[in-house]
């Protein structure tokens, strides 16, 4: 499932975070990748070991928890820390699978990556390139959204980030680890959470309504991973 998350960020936040990462510290990103995928990995990050990390990144990941449309696509178990990644003078990322699990920082425990996500702190006019391009069975997807929107997308998927000809493409990426670890079975869930939301502002919380979100939460019990 490839998902638009429009609003996750105003456009005054944006500005906020982007003052501070414009700034930098930027380190080389090839040196967090791993073997295959350094070699196609042509961008810059910000350094992790910056004093500012830790706020730009809970900002970011918080923004992400109260986004209703992402919490029902996502079902998030655990959010690795967002991190963020700047695309100029060519930068690119050539096609890769992001790696089936992560270690998350804050711990030290390993996380499964279910989802990938790419939160845009760019406007799409201020720069050339520098598409997302998901690839699925239906083909490959290109994404270029304004700055404060996000996509949610499988990390399973193969995926490139085009090169970038004329200014600076900045943006926030992470991973997911879902309480649902099955795609198709989360897939449903969401399809009936966002009927249900559409019924229940046609009909209110009519009975028959009410049975049927039980029925979500039930399903939602029978395929979660959560202890």
């Amino acid at each position: 499932m490839l998902l638009h998350i429009p609003d996750v960020l105003d456009k005054n936040r944006v500005a906020e975070l982007r003052r501070t990462l414009d700034a930098g510290p930027w380190v080389e990103g090839a040196a967090s990748a791993g073997p295959q995928a350094a070699e196609v990995k042509r961008n810059l990050q910000y350094s992790t070991a910056s004093p500012q990390f830790t706020a730009l990144s809970q900002a970011v990941a918080a923004a992400l928890e109260r986004h209703p449309l992402f919490v029902s696509a996502a079902l998030p178990s655990r959010i690795l820390p967002p991190m963020f990644n700047r695309y100029e003078n060519g930068g690119s990322y050539g096609d890769h699978i992001d790696n089936a699990s992560q270690i998350d920082r804050r711990d030290g425990s390993r996380v499964r990556t279910d989802l990938s996500v790419t939160l845009f702190l760019s406007e799409p006019d201020d720069y050339d390139g520098g598409e997302l391009v998901v690839e699925d069975s239906y083909g490959a997807h290109e994404v270029k959204l304004p700055a404060g929107d996000a996509i949610l997308y499988p990390a399973s998927s193969l995926h490139r980030v085009e090169s970038v000809t004329r200014g600076a493409r900045v943006a926030s990426f992470l991973w997911v680890q879902s309480l649902v670890r099955d795609a198709a079975e989360r897939s449903l869930l969401f399809e009936l959470d966002m009927n249900l939301l559409r019924l229940r502002a046609q009909h209110g919380n009519a009975p028959e309504l009410v049975a049927l979100t039980g029925h979500y939460h039930n399903l939602l019990r029978r395929w979660s991973e959560a202890s």
